[in-house]
């Protein structure tokens, strides 16, 4: 090469002609994927060997290597460059300016470079020291200079890494399973991480690195496509960001979406769960497998058998008709016809599943290629078995899951696939539906002792949120689908019937229980007509319970329990032919009528701040810490509730729960006493003292404490930072809720002082508040307010609308 065609060299691969031609690449909509990758790729392969040919012209013994994802050729817009300058050490001062030359140009450029430069020996010694490097080499490809160095370190690492395979492969699986602990499952997070959570890109990485090793594969149908569509979709969040992020934020999904040419977010979201949920069951599937490789290699059976300690061949032990198992999987029969025998699927599953087993990869697939439809309605033994599965507790997940990587639940369940990774937008919720749907059935399979009809219960549990893949209310879809379903499973119509009803109403007792006042005799009346009877009632108590247990941590608590409870004990009497109680005869506690009695005698608000320390009486998972109760007793006046709840937003108290209702008191005494009965907790530090908080009301009551402007000074001093835009609130009145007030329901973002913005503007609007209902689900207020007008009669309906029309507007604002 000569002078002149060296200098020409190095100013085409100058900063300013790749930055132009990356631009043009990355602007190109016609080009995307997997082409614009490899591209950019060979581009930058390009770049940087005419730097390398311009800084070491006819150079031997060192060459440039891309390792990494650089590596495989997957660059997206704002990937790093992992960069290895190898050398054979002969030329120390050389090397050392040539890589000044490579590596200042990238960062000129901004972009970010992970770089290193080692002989080979040196490179093997870091690989062998450092798991990740060594992965990293794993895809070394040259890109510049002397061809044969970077051959032979190729070959060197790829054979370490197969003869360290049952060292190495062991410490990989330890690092997939805590990135899994720290980042979480891609294929449910709203907000997830693309390489690190499970099911990501890195864990697509693990699985080449197996495959390498030569000691395992993973399944390869449709693997590579999962991991594309990854790629793609970090693609499009970088080049819609600007940056170089793997985490796909709530506020940019829309935008990312738009990039891909998809709906909405939800059809992203849905793209990423089932990439994700291909690369997790892969990842499953192989783990499993190098397991059971190095087992068996350890056991190294020759020599055991000539030392007299040999062991037979694993035996297949029979678990159903045509179903086996054998070495820790369950396995089909060898004389098994999955194209004859329909109900085998369901058979092997609840097999698998009674014995805590993976069901086997190959079986898995041999009864997918030779299903065939189950008649309609289903034979009894199918019916048995989908009930076996769904009763056999935690390990169902892991056997559905087998079921559903291979199209064998659609098969079953058609209406399954409008559920299948649907994202929930709601924080309160764990899981997708469609794993929700199954978590509960798991939750449900512990209650099964407490119902007559468990069979109703696991179907209702699977079922009770279908409707979720339709528009509209997802219990009124949900109740015509369940009963669709019942009668397809082999239900006769009695028994679908009641499945649908538990499916209309799954979500009945627990938003009575926690929005209603129990204490009325027509919210009682009004769950015992929609429930019907004391069996239903029975199944839907405890699918309330699985339901809210499979929600996620907050949403059930002792508390949530403890109001179901009360509201099934009152609808259960009522059922039995017994008349609700009366409200007005309902007796206070004795702690209540002892406030209540100081309130009357002082003229003044009274309180008691007690921690509730003591252990539940039963033994319970609930995951919220007991908290401290709040009991205020005041004379009845205008402007408690906005009082007692601007009070405790002064003091930073978080108002978990809260109740409001009149007190009747002993005859013989005069007077009204409002008692308000709130669950609160410290936003951080200590509680305030009982008698701050009492002084503290008594000025908010009689108007000499400006809460308000406390507030907004408070909140001018310290915003609070914007994250994620919230829906806006709604308010609603709910028809016949009650006969003796009006029922307006809040549900808004919860934040410092809502409540006292709503009592406020309750008081505002000339309502009394009669009783309130009001809880937190996670980041969700849920409020229901009894009102009446200053008369005490519940509001004539344009009004009721009026007033819950400017209580939305006050909230939007």
């Amino acid at each position: 090469m000569t002078s002149t065609d060296t200098h020409d060299q190095a100013e085409d691969s100058g900063p300013d002609g790749y930055a132009a031609a990356r631009l043009r690449l990355l602007t190109e909509k016609a080009r995307s994927g997997p082409p614009r990758r490899s591209a950019l790729a060979g581009l930058t392969d390009e770049w940087l060997a005419g730097l390398f040919a311009a800084g070491a012209p006819g150079a031997r013994g060192i060459s440039l290597v891309a390792v990494g994802g650089y590596g495989r050729a997957e660059l997206s817009p704002r990937s790093d460059l992992d960069l290895l300058l190898l050398h054979d050490g002969s030329a120390p001062q050389a090397v050392s300016a040539l890589a000044d030359r490579l590596w200042y140009p990238v960062w000129d450029l901004g972009l970010a470079l992970d770089h290193s430069v080692r002989t080979p020996a040196e490179a093997r010694k870091t690989a062998g020291d450092d798991l990740k490097v060594q992965l990293g080499l794993l895809d070394a490809r040259h890109v510049a200079g002397d061809l044969g160095l970077t051959t032979a370190l190729r070959t060197t690492v790829l054979a370490d890494w197969r003869n360290q395979a049952p060292k190495r492969l062991p410490a990989l699986r330890e690092l997939c399973e805590e990135r899994a602990e720290r980042q979480g499952e891609l294929q449910y997070l709203l907000e997830p991480d693309l390489k690190e959570a499970r099911g990501g890109l890195r864990d697509a990485t693990a699985l080449r690195a197996v495959a390498a090793s030569w000691l395992a594969d993973a399944p390869r149908e449709g693997l590579a496509e999962a991991r594309g569509r990854l790629l793609d979709v970090r693609d499009a969040l970088h080049l819609s960001t600007g940056r170089a992020t793997d985490r796909l934020a709530l506020q940019e999904q829309d935008q990312v979406a738009a990039e891909l040419g998809l709906l909405d977010a939800d059809a992203l979201l849905r793209q990423v769960y089932e990439a994700a949920r291909v690369i997790a069951y892969a990842g499953d599937v192989t783990w499993r497998e190098v397991g059971r490789v190095l087992r068996s290699r350890s056991v190294r059976p020759r020599l055991r058998a000539m030392l007299g300690g040999g062991k037979p061949a694993p035996e297949r032990s029979p678990l159903a008709e045509g179903v086996v198992e054998q070495d820790g999987e369950v396995v089909l029969a060898r004389a098994a016809r999955p194209d004859r025998d329909s109900v085998l699927p369901l058979r092997a599953a609840a097999a698998a599943a009674q014995a805590g087993l993976p069901l086997s990869l190959h079986a898995v697939r041999r009864m997918a290629a030779g299903a065939r439809a189950l008649p309609s309605p289903w034979p009894a033994e199918a019916r048995q078995q989908l009930l076996t599965l769904l009763g056999s507790g935690r390990p169902t997940v892991d056997v559905w899951e087998a079921l559903e990587a291979e199209g064998l639940i659609s098969l079953l369940l058609p209406d399954w696939d409008r559920v299948r990774c649907r994202p929930q937008r709601n924080a309160v919720h764990l899981w997708t539906v469609d794993r929700h749907l199954i978590e509960t059935a798991v939750r449900a399979s512990a209650f099964t002792r407490r119902v007559s009809r468990p069979d109703l219960l696991l179907i209702a549990a699977l079922l009770h949120d279908i409707g979720k893949g339709w528009p509209g209310d997802h219990s009124v879809a949900g109740e015509v689908i369940a009963r669709d379903v019942a009668a397809r499973i082999g239900f006769d119509a009695d028994d679908g019937a009641v499945i649908a009803t538990l499916v209309r109403h799954h979500l009945l007792l627990v938003e009575t229980a926690t929005r209603r006042d129990l204490d009325d005799p027509a919210t009682v009346r009004a769950v015992a007509e929609a429930v019907g009877s004391q069996s239903t009632l029975e199944l839907l108590h405890a699918l309330t319970e699985a339901d809210a247990l499979a929600t996620g941590p907050a949403a059930w608590s002792s508390w949530r329990a403890s109001l179901v409870a009360d509201l099934v004990k009152r609808v259960s009497a009522v059922l039995a032919g017994q008349a609700p109680p009366d409200p007005e005869a309902a007796a206070p506690t004795a702690q209540h009528e002892r406030l209540a009695l100081e309130a009357v005698a002082t003229g003044a608000p009274v309180l008691s701040l007690r921690a509730q320390t003591e252990p539940p009486a039963e033994p319970s998972d609930d995951p919220e810490p007991l908290g401290v109760e709040l009991i205020v007793a005041v004379p009845d006046q205008p402007g408690v509730l906005p009082a007692v709840a601007g009070v405790l937003a002064m003091h930073r108290l978080t108002v978990r729960t809260a109740e409001l209702r009149a007190l009747d008191l002993p005859d013989g005494v005069d007077g009204s006493v409002l008692l308000l009965d709130w669950r609160v907790a410290a936003e951080y530090g200590s509680l305030p003292q009982a008698a701050r908080l009492r002084a503290d009301l008594v000025r908010a009551l009689d108007g000499s404490l400006d809460i308000s402007g406390r507030l907004a000074e408070r909140d001018a001093a310290y915003p609070r930072r914007r994250g994620v835009v919230a829906p806006p609130p709604r308010v609603t009145v709910a028809p016949a809720a009650s006969r003796h007030a009006t029922v307006i329901e809040v549900r808004a973002q919860d934040a410092p002082g809502l409540l006292f913005r709503i009592g406020r503007a309750l008081e505002d609007a000339g309502v009394r508040v009669r009783s309130a209902h009001a809880s937190t689900l996670g980041a969700n207020a849920v409020d229901a307010f009894y009102v009446t007008g200053p008369e005490g009669l519940p509001l004539p309906g344009e009004e009721a609308v009026a007033v819950a029309r400017t209580l939305e507007e006050m909230l939007r604002a």
